[in-house]
């Protein structure tokens, strides 16, 4: 009875530290923690850490794995700190002791069943699990942004910051930033009206709000249809539903917006549609729109600009510059000068149809004749479908080389006439998808971001790819596949030097930590959402879990 109670109080000691903010900015110098999604506010996904490196991972091995009972799929990485791990998915949140896997506690996330109508992939958590001065902080499917106590998992506040009757989801982590809790949300295949918003975290009063979608009146209003659709703006897209990066030397956060709404153009006067495709710099403070950077404009395409930017200071022509990088789902590799929004270069990165470049003068695309052909009534051939499929892309400092999973797939895309129903899919188009025959259903490759040179190119055949994928210094990638394998690469070449067969697909991102002198791998394994599922089809089990891997423990 007393070496349980040891046990007990001993894991209770593991959860007394709130985290703090110097915590955040540390992010992964810190290698014991893992408190930010990305590993840091900079989302670069590269780790110091080369305790297992090319030469020895062959010998890496499970250490402890759980399940984490859900079948809707796993999208978020876990948080470390302290010597625990939390774990959050659309029906739960965990905490498990770091160096045995033990579960310590367990919370039901509490939502409406009904909202699962209106979420498309179902409930999902996109991100990580937030935690900050003691709390841990989520959304729910049904609109609602919750606190728990980090010791115990019990909810301190819970806040409705929409309706999903509106056609909104909560589907993604909110990001401490400046001591605000900044909160998104899902819905841009609906007829939502996308926004961002600032919660204090001690009591989760709101404490402002940012539209995506400008209300008449407002700057970028003129880009919306008034006369003739004089509401299109009020359902227009333009969701937040992926996670955000914060420079706290600029102090700003920039979020990604989702694709205008509908698809179809003639519903929106073929407008630019302003805040949608966009990315948007934020005062995290006050809300305030600093700059912003459209990459689609008048997107008839379906192409979100919610995957998630990578920051890095460099070197160009002799000058340093605060950059961002951004892979975007439209096909080309975007950097942006992160102060004040103005396009450097933009480069295809996969092929590309619907547009022939990126005019660094004016920022816009030069589109090819597939949009007035689509407009025509003729079914086209779009490329991509997307370059990458909302994930992490990982970044070397050291190499100046961008780590992506790519996807070799087209959208055969017609515009037809679409119904309003307050709530429901609102897109104004029908698609299918396919590869070209004979080719590789992806790549995983290596990119110097400024010249888009592709160093190295390695063929996905099994099935698309939708795991993220992170850089260690032991020269090491590690990324998963749709059909469970957890992989190790060759940095320098691409090549598979290791494996592991989880019970289910990999959507999630990896992360590596360090704990009493050992660094270990993590992964999330369960498919989920909606393209993993429409391209696994019933080939691959669903479950959710977490493994933990590191080399053979030394006596």
């Amino acid at each position: 009875m007393k070496k349980i109670l040891l046990i007990s109080m001993l894991g209770l000691s593991f959860l007394a530290n709130g985290q703090t903010n110097n915590d955040l900015l540390t992010g992964s110098k810190n290698p014991e923690n893992v408190v930010n999604f990305g590993l840091g506010y900079d989302l670069k996904m590269f780790s110091s850490l080369k305790q297992i490196n090319k030469q020895n991972v062959k010998q890496l091995q499970p250490v402890w794995t759980s399940s984490v009972s859900n079948e809707m799929g796993e999208h978020a990485h876990p948080t470390v700190f302290d010597g625990v791990m939390y774990v959050v998915n659309g029906n739960w949140t965990f905490a498990f002791d770091l160096e045995t896997g033990r579960q310590i506690w367990r919370t039901p996330v509490q939502f409406e069943r009904a909202a699962l109508r209106v979420a498309g992939g179902g409930a999902l958590m996109r991100g990580t699990a937030t935690i900050y001065n003691g709390k841990l902080f989520r959304q729910s499917v049904d609109d609602h942004l919750m606190a728990l106590d980090m010791k115990t998992g019990k909810e301190i506040w819970k806040t409705k910051f929409a309706d999903w009757k509106d056609g909104t989801k909560g589907v993604i982590a909110p990001i401490i930033a400046n001591g605000v809790l900044i909160n998104g949300m899902g819905g841009s295949d609906t007829t939502a009206r996308g926004f961002i918003e600032g919660y204090d975290p001690e009591t989760g009063k709101q404490l402002w709000r940012t539209y995506t979608i400008p209300a008449p009146g407002e700057p970028g209003s003129e880009t919306w249809p008034t006369k003739n659709r004089p509401d299109a703006w009020k359902y227009g897209g333009g969701s937040t539903w992926q996670y955000a990066n914060y420079d706290p030397q600029l102090d700003l956060i920039y979020i990604g917006t989702g694709n205008a709404e509908p698809y179809n153009p003639e519903y929106r006067d073929g407008a630019d549609s302003l805040y949608t495709s966009s990315i948007l710099a934020i005062r995290p403070k006050t809300g305030e729109l600093v700059w912003y950077y459209q990459y689609v404009p008048n997107d008839s395409y379906d192409y979100d600009s919610t995957a998630e930017s990578i920051l890095a200071d460099v070197k160009i022509n002799g000058e340093e510059r605060k950059v961002l990088f951004n892979a975007h789902k439209n096909g080309f590799l975007y950097v942006l000068d992160r102060t004040n929004g103005k396009l450097i270069s933009a480069r295809p990165y996969v092929k590309v149809s619907w547009a022939s470049e990126i005019d660094l003068k004016t920022g816009r695309p030069v589109l090819t004749d597939l949009l007035s052909r689509a407009m025509n009534g003729e079914t086209v051939e779009l490329f991509p479908s997307r370059g990458t499929n909302a994930v992490l892309n990982a970044y070397n400092p050291k190499k100046n080389l961008m780590y992506i999973n790519t996807w070799n797939q087209a959208r055969m895309m017609k515009f037809v006439k679409t119904e309003f129903n307050l709530g429901s899919d609102y897109t104004g188009i029908q698609s299918s998808f396919k590869t070209p025959a004979g080719e590789p259903l992806g790549f995983f490759k290596a990119i110097e971001p400024l010249s888009g040179k592709v160093v190295w190119s390695e063929p996905i055949t099994d099935m698309y790819n939708s795991a993220g994928v992170l850089a260690t210094d032991g020269d090491l990638l590690f990324t998963g596949k749709l059909t469970g394998e957890f992989i190790a690469l060759d940095q320098n070449s691409g090549k598979q030097l290791w494996q592991y067969k989880t019970g289910s697909g990999i959507n999630a991102p990896p992360i590596t930590y360090s704990y009493k002198g050992r660094q270990y791998v993590a992964i999330l394994s369960g498919i989920g959402g909606s393209n993993p599922k429409r391209f696994a089809g019933d080939k691959v089990p669903t479950g959710g879990s977490v493994t933990v891997f590191a080399l053979p423990a030394k006596n």
